[in-house]
């Protein structure tokens, strides 16, 4: 049987995407965080990552995955969608970075792709790009430049941190 690991904090979503594994013969193992899946062997075919681990962020958790799952392909999969961190997470050892919700199928597919440039679960879109996307987009990238620091980022940016904090919290604006 072959093996995949779940990173993410939230219990139901790794539950259904266990049992959807299941279904199709593969074992998909959880654990909930960064320290709870390092602490595993290094057994693991593919590994999925989110990026928001209850606070942990999970672009500093992936160059510790590759290095202690140094055979297992690392797909991304975040709520929290943007096209800096898509970078960032291909740079640091992913293979693939999908948006959630993602279907099972298309989260097996990414683990079989051969070319890690490609971003199968990002579409390049023919219309430009709503102003609260751009501001999105831009504040994951300051975000991503002070390595998930709230304060520093809310400085860089010259908001109040509470302000970015709230912002955050809200899931990524779409177009």
């Amino acid at each position: 049987m072959t093996d995949f690991l779940l990173v993410d904090d939230n219990e139901t979503f790794a539950r259904l995407l266990c049992r959807g594994f299941k279904r199709r013969g593969l074992n998909l193992e959880w654990a909930a965080t960064g320290d709870e899946a390092l602490a595993l062997p290094a057994r693991f075919q593919g590994i999925l990552l989110d990026l928001n681990l209850n606070g942990e962020s999970g672009l500093q958790l992936l160059p510790e995955l590759v290095a202690a799952q140094p055979r297992a392909r690392i797909v991304v999969l975040t709520g929290y969608a943007s096209i800096s961190t898509a970078i960032a997470a291909i740079k640091l050892g992913a293979v693939q970075y999908l948006p959630k919700p993602a279907e099972i199928d298309t989260i097996l597919a990414a683990f079989e792709e051969d070319d890690a440039g490609q971003t199968a679960g990002l579409s390049i879109e023919e219309e430009s790009p709503s102003l609260k996307r751009h501001q999105w987009e831009y504040v994951q990238f300051v975000l991503q430049q002070h390595d998930g620091n709230i304060s520093a980022t809310a400085r860089a940016l010259g908001m109040h941190r509470r302000t970015l904090q709230r912002m955050l919290q809200k899931h990524a604006v779409s177009r």
